[in-house]
Parts: structure tokens; sequence; C-alpha cells
């Protein structure tokens, strides 16, 4: 049973007569009854217990909060492939989406806050498969702040959503309902101040150096950490800026012939070159030096290398020319030298 529908029987039960029995009811507990009766519907009527209503609309009555924090038209039958199936399978929408009521434009009577994604989905079955299915939708009365809060505690974990999208929703939000201050938006959200001034970070690099990515779903916090001693102004910015012009050129080609795209991790080494960041020297182990051991008559019998402090490498050649009392006799004397 839905929890609507729970709530329902729990008032029905409440205003409903007391059974009729064969046994005189005692006026105490009859009393006792009625203040119970009583006391659960004041609970009701306090708010202890919400009647939560969902509702099926049409997804064309339902426009998407311009604040969401996912790029609606970056969705796509690929994208949405595991919702798309499910909805498939089953014929109907499992988890309703968060709306409000819209009262400033008549062609709408909601607008979506968490389930941008479903909304997407049901569209696209309707209008391009012809299926009927409707908009399971849970309407609530919520201030832009709280809309904020509810759609990132939705999506934060959802791996669908990149973080780039991620961030500029907190850099608007910053602004919109903390006054600009990180700190209090991070106490709000229940995250560390680092944390979401690593996405603020993201947030913020120049629009020439996001276009050099190709496509904002491969950009990560992580990237931005990397860039951002490089975007403080002065030679090394503007050399970096001027690279990533040209990167977004190469990407937009790419995505025109349709060609993959230059991978992020290439993007962000060839901006910190233009930059003059020069990757440090991969450090290789230094390889000892083999000695070759010979006899007295110079025949070599064996090569000898060190491997660390502790280690040795004899490598035997079976053609060598001395007998087996030199190999013995060399091998035991290299021994002795080398523990000291």
């Amino acid at each position: 049973m839905s929890a609507a529908g729970k709530n329902r029987s729990l008032v029905a039960s409440l205003m409903a007569p007391p059974p009729v029995t064969d046994t005189p009811t005692a006026p105490a507990e009859g009393a006792g009854r009625l203040s119970t009766r009583m006391s659960g519907l004041a609970r009701v009527a306090s708010g202890d217990f919400k009647e939560i209503t969902q509702k099926l609309v049409d997804p064309a009555r339902c426009r998407i909060w311009t604040r969401h924090n996912r790029r609606y038209d970056l969705l796509s039958p690929e994208s949405c492939a595991d919702l798309l199936e499910a909805l498939r399978s089953q014929g109907f929408q499992e988890f309703p989406a968060i709306v409000r009521r819209v009262t400033d434009d008549p062609n709408f009577d909601y607008e979506v806050i968490a389930g941008a994604r479903r909304h997407w989905s049901i569209s696209y079955l309707r209008t391009v498969e012809h299926r009927d299915f409707k908009y399971l939708i849970e309407e609530r009365d919520l201030t832009d702040e709280q809309a904020f809060r509810l759609s990132d505690v939705e999506n934060r974990s959802r791996t669908d959503l990149c973080d780039y999208e991620r961030a500029v929703d907190y850099l608007g939000a910053v602004a919109a309902y903390y006054d600009g201050e990180a700190k209090r938006m991070a106490a709000r959200l229940e995250v560390s101040t680092p944390w979401l001034s690593r996405f603020l970070d993201l947030a913020k690099l120049p629009g020439p150096v996001v276009e050099a990515f190709g496509d904002i779903r491969v950009l990560r916090v992580n990237h931005s950490r990397q860039l951002k001693p490089f975007l403080e102004g002065g030679p090394a910015q503007d050399q970096m800026l001027e690279e990533a012009a040209r990167l977004a050129a190469q990407q937009r080609e790419h995505l025109a012939r349709r060609q993959p795209l230059l991978e992020a991790t290439k993007v962000v080494q060839a901006l910190q070159a233009a930059a003059g960041h020069k990757p440090p020297p991969k450090l290789t182990p230094k390889k000892s030096v083999a000695s070759i051991i010979s006899n007295s008559r110079g025949d070599a019998l064996f090569t000898l290398r060190r491997k660390g402090r502790k280690h040795l490498i004899f490598e035997l050649s079976l053609e060598t020319k001395g007998s087996t009392d030199d190999l013995v006799n060399a091998f035991r004397r290299e021994i002795q030298k080398a523990r000291g």
C-alpha cells in the first residue's frame, strides 16, 4: 500500500465508530479510546502525518526548472538507455518526479525540480514510439533554495550527471541563495568547504578552456585543479587560452566529421605545455653494469651484476672454456668479496 493509502486508512480508522460487542465497555475504557482517536486526529492535523499526493500527467504540461542541475539538451536515447528499457519492460514509471505548481504561464501546470531525465524519457516514448505513458509526479511547495537542495541531494550520487553540470549549478546557487558565501552553502549542503570549492573552481574555468574539451561531460574536478595554477593572469594564461581556442576548433572539426574527440588527459597536457609547464622527467632505475669474471687464463666464466645492496645476479655460460674448478673457485671468491 502507498503512503497516501496508509494515511487515508489511518484517518478512516480514526473516524470509524467503535466496534459493537456483547460485553459492555467500562466508561473509563471508552473514554480512553475516544481520547486516543482525538489525539490521532490532532497529530494528522498538526503535520505528524502528511498525505503525499502523486499524479499521472501529460509531460507536455511540465516545464524544466530553469535552475535544474541537469543539461536537458544533452539527454539522448543513449544517455537514457537504462531508463527507457526499464519503462518499456515495466510499462510504468516507478519513482515520481518532484515538481511544484506553476502560476506564471498558462502553458504549464508544473515545473520539474527533480526528474528531468524521467521527463525526457517519458516524452520520448510518447512522441517517438507513440506509447501510452504518463508522467508520474509528486507536487511539493518549495522555495528556490529548498528546490536547489532537493535537486542536489537526488542527483549528487548519480554518475550520469557530470562534474561540470554540478559545478555550474553550485556556482549559480552560491550567488543566488547564499550571498556568495561558499562556507555557508557547504554547511547547508552538509559537505566540506574544500570539496565545494573544487567544484566552484571547475565552474570558473574560462569558456575557451571548457570548449577545448569538446564535451563538457568529460570535464572533471581534477582537470581544473591541474589547470588552475596557469590561469592567474600573465603570459602563461594568454598562451593557454590561445592553445585552448586552437583545440576547441579541432574538437568541433572532429565532431562535424564524427571522429573521436581528443582525450581529456591529452587536452590538459596540451594546455599545460602551452603555458610553459614542463612535466617532471621520468625517473628510471639505474641499471648496474655487469662484470665479466674470468679465470687466470682470461677465459670468461660468468657475468656478475648487483641488484640493490643485498642481491647478486650471476649469469653462467655453459660454453665457457674454464673448468668446473675455475667456476667454483671464482664463484666462492666473488661471494666472499660481496659479503666483505
